[in-house]
């Protein structure tokens, strides 16, 4: 995390000393042509890794990389504000330092966005990555944007990180402050790299500064998430459905739980439907 991170923003930084010089003018970021076939388009995940093992993609700057980060997974981030009042420049400035933007060894091989290591309550794959210490244990995800909610369902379940959400979404400089006194990550200049990719990317364009009238929003599949429930010694699925008087099947099929086996310390979506 802390080496991909310095690797980043000393790219950027000299990116931007470089544009500076002598011209005051904002320089137009192009994304950079890739040849593809006619019919393929470029606006899916899936399509957009495939074309990250070519050569052509190593060829592109760190402001043609960013960009094609932020395309891919704008969409995303914004989602995951409307469920979880976390403001998409954040999350975006997070992933593109955390992932290098989208080249790390855990973005590639573990879908490891945000460099959220294992913890006691984690009980999925693993992969080990020299950190702050040598071989720590990091999550694996079948999928990015598993990393994404993760990354969500991470500061909203954990007290250290409730203050952030007395902040407004639009305040992002607040949010990359606060990240960094709630202990995400141990280097010193890491708000103000967050505050720096957000500003030279315009990543606050994909907040939603207007106020909604309902908290609550309903996700595609038709389903609110109201909270998440974190699982209590000699709880089953069956008392905790009847707590939050919602069907259990319906908490297994958003947790996707195996054979209705769950565990002391993991985070369950409760679902309600509407």
């Amino acid at each position: 995390m802390a080496y991909y991170s310095y690797l980043i923003f000393a790219m950027m930084s000299l990116t931007f000393i470089l544009n500076s010089c002598g011209s005051a003018k904002r320089v137009k970021i192009n994304t950079a042509k890739i040849p593809v076939q006619p019919t393929e388009k470029l606006n899916t995940i899936t399509q957009v890794q495939k074309i990250k093992t070519s050569n052509n993609f190593n060829k592109l700057s760190v402001a043609e990389q960013v960009d094609r980060y932020v395309k891919t997974y704008a969409k995303v981030a914004q989602q995951e504000m409307k469920l979880y009042d976390i403001p998409a420049s954040v999350t975006l400035a997070q992933g593109i330092l955390e992932s290098g933007m989208g080249n790390s060894r855990l973005a590639t091989q573990a879908n490891n966005h945000f460099g959220i290591k294992c913890h006691e309550e984690w009980r999925g794959k693993r992969i080990y990555h020299d950190d702050d210490e040598k071989g720590e244990c990091f999550r694996v995800y079948k999928d990015p944007r598993k990393s994404y909610r993760d990354h969500s369902l991470f500061l909203t379940t954990r007290s250290r990180y409730d203050f952030l959400f007395d902040y407004k979404k639009h305040d992002y400089k607040a949010w990359a402050k606060g990240l960094k006194k709630a202990g995400y990550a141990t280097d010193p200049k890491y708000p103000d790299k967050l505050i720096s990719l957000i500003e030279r990317y315009r990543l606050d364009r994909y907040d939603n500064k207007k106020k909604k009238a309902k908290k609550e929003t309903q996700s595609i599949t038709g389903i609110a998430y109201v909270r998440v429930h974190q699982v209590q010694k000699g709880e089953t699925l069956y008392s905790i459905s009847k707590k939050y008087q919602v069907d259990l099947q319906l908490i297994v099929k958003e947790n996707k739980i195996e054979n209705n086996i769950i565990f002391m310390g993991q985070n369950l979506i409760i679902p309600q439907v509407q």
